[in-house]
């Protein structure tokens, strides 16, 4: 059964203003990349709560949450407003089984998100596992505006020390990037600019993990059964796992 763990607020770092890092001290939590919690506030109403997946490594003493305020949200407007020093309420243990070991073995794994569902796959990046068993590693980051480009720094860390095995591809669809490619990702699969920008193909060798939009989700699942991709189930292993992370 959840139990709640009351937490400090270390950092509430502004991406821009609809799009923070909200950051809480929690020594000592264990969870598996990709797992997510609950995050607590309390209210005249009682005490609300949201999940939110874990962006941070396993093992970090600061949990980090990207989140993005939704306009009549109850939860959400007011975790975004949290400053240094502020409190809140965390759950415990972290759940979810959106992990790397529910994925079957592969030549390559893609991470394709979209929004605030990168997190998980950041937390997933800074174990060794994926590097260990994957042989070639693309994440797909997919939004609306540049400024949703989020963590930069980190992951041009990792292309400068896993150059020959990870690739990054942005993908912004109402604005040009240098860097990034411009259209929805089910169209950039069926016209094949997404694999030629990786360098790789969806076939019966990849692993595919999708988090997001639930459009998303359905329409690039929808292309990668054209080409052959099967959902990922314990009782029948195939291509594609998905986590719905909607906000």
């Amino acid at each position: 059964m959840a139990q709640w763990v009351e937490a400090e607020v270390t950092e509430n770092y502004a991406w821009h203003s609809d799009l923070c890092s909200l950051r809480v001290n929690v020594p000592g939590f264990d969870f598996i990349a990709g797992q997510f919690v609950r995050l607590a506030v309390e209210t005249a109403e009682g005490r609300l709560q949201r999940a939110y997946s874990l962006v941070n490594a396993p093992g970090d003493s600061q949990l980090d949450f990207l989140l993005t305020p939704v306009a009549d949200g109850k939860v959400s407007p007011r975790l975004h407003a949290l400053q240094a020093g502020d409190r809140l309420w965390v759950s415990q243990p972290a759940t979810g089984f959106f992990t790397l070991d529910e994925v079957p073995a592969g030549d390559t794994l893609w991470l394709i998100a979209t929004g605030t569902g990168i997190g998980p796959y950041l937390s997933m990046l800074a174990t060794n596992e994926p590097w260990q068993r994957f042989g070639r590693i693309v994440l797909v980051h997919g939004v609306r505006q540049v400024q949703d480009l989020v963590y930069r720094e980190r992951i041009a860390s990792w292309q400068q020390h896993y150059s020959d095995q990870f690739h990054y591809q942005p993908v912004v669809t109402r604005e040009s990037h240098p860097d990034a490619l411009q259209a929805r990702l089910p169209q950039l699969i069926q016209n094949r600019q997404l694999q030629q920008a990786a360098a790789a193909q969806f076939d019966l060798t990849s692993q595919v993990m999708l988090c997001g939009n639930p459009e998303m989700i359905k329409a690039v699942r929808a292309e990668l059964e054209i080409l052959g991709l099967r959902k990922n189930l314990r009782r029948t292993p195939g291509h594609i796992t998905v986590e719905q992370y909607w906000n």
